[in-house]
């Protein structure tokens, strides 16, 4: 955003100075505050606040402070096939609220941008306020000069995706642990979600979540999707598709054992998702409150499962996986004796969700 603001300024598209109008902006939804907002431990690396920053600091408001939200709150409604497919089939019934006849799910959805708290961030990474500051100054060309010279400056505004937050049913249920609540947190997989390629199943995994938080929101609680941008376990679409290219012409065949050891491989690491920050917009809102409440964790990889020590992932109920066909199997490219520059596929076994 803040480079795309820096080249319309330079366009002459707008002022430099001007502001952002926040005047009928306010969230269509409240959720919050809760206990958790308080701590400075439970989340640091999203501002909690961020949705009502003219609540929040008004008199910085009056003194005319460029007050900028990092948390934006609106309706939601969605129309997916696969809910449509799931109510033909009798899995889910419109309630007229959340789900309504024509198929179309009803909630709330909010926008959260990565605000890092740096003393907080190392402290969950386990490593040094240090060493975390002059591997961001860099590891980014040196673009942020006060990680290194302005050390009492202690919030970040790290240029990566953040999440999005999908709540069906009521969001004041989630804290109350007499109210079913389920929990989905989906890493983004573009391929899969959006342009449905069929060599992973990131995409019927989101939905089964999705359809569970329906059902959940129709019986009087809440359902919650937390849907992180962190294509390619964050190590980005590029390496993704170079990851494939490299399974594809792997000899020996391309197996779900030797997946992860193919992504090391390629990027030198299997995974820059740091589930260690995961739990931050759980506490947001409020699905782990004062006691751990009888959340449902739908489809939980194991890779969070690991970080439990964070966030009290323990004491929830965990849906298993749905049974759904294994994804296509990822093709090995062959050269052919003939032609140099021809190829041919090469049956090989199903791999696991890139992402």
């Amino acid at each position: 955003t803040a480079v795309h603001r820096a080249v319309a300024v330079a366009k002459s598209l707008m002022p430099p100075s001007r502001p952002l109008e926040l005047a009928a902006t306010h969230p269509t939804a409240r959720i919050g505050p809760f206990p958790s907002w308080r701590d400075p431990h439970k989340m640091v690396s999203i501002d909690p606040w961020g949705a009502r920053v003219l609540d929040a600091f008004p008199s910085a408001a009056e003194r005319g402070v460029d007050l900028q939200p990092s948390i934006a709150i609106s309706d939601a409604a969605l129309n997916i096939i696969e809910i449509r497919e799931a109510v033909a089939a009798g899995r889910l019934k419109p309630d007229g609220k959340v789900l309504t006849a024509d198929g179309v799910v009803h909630g709330v959805k909010c926008s959260v941008e990565p605000v890092w708290w740096l003393p907080g961030v190392a402290k969950r990474f386990g490593i040094t306020e240090v060493a975390l500051r002059q591997a961001l100054f860099e590891h980014t060309g040196g673009m942020y000069p006060e990680l290194i010279t302005r050390t009492d400056i202690e919030v970040f505004l790290p240029p990566i995706g953040g999440c999005t937050i999908y709540i069906f049913g009521d969001p004041a249920t989630i804290p109350d642990e007499s109210k079913e609540l389920t929990v989905r947190v989906h890493d983004e997989c573009n391929g899969s979600d959006v342009f449905g390629s069929d060599i992973c199943t990131c995409r019927p995994y989101l939905f089964h979540g999705i359809e569970e938080c329906i059902t959940s929101g129709q019986a009087g609680g809440a359902g919650v999707i937390v849907y992180n941008r962190k294509e390619g376990r964050a190590l980005g679409e590029v390496t993704k598709f170079m990851v494939y290219n490299a399974r594809k012409r792997n000899e020996a065949g391309d197996t779900a054992q030797e997946y992860f050891k193919r992504t090391e491989l390629v990027a030198g690491v299997q995974d820059m998702r740091f589930q260690e920050l995961m739990p931050d917009p759980l506490h947001w809102c409020a699905v782990f409150g004062a006691h751990p409440p009888p959340a449902r964790m739908a489809a939980l990889p194991s890779v969070r499962q690991r970080h439990q020590a964070i966030a009290p992932l323990s004491e929830c109920a965990r849906y298993p996986r749905p049974h759904m066909p294994p994804p296509r199997p990822c093709p090995r490219l062959r050269r052919s004796p003939h032609s140099a520059g021809s190829a041919s596929r090469a049956s090989t076994a199903s791999s696991p969700c890139p992402t």
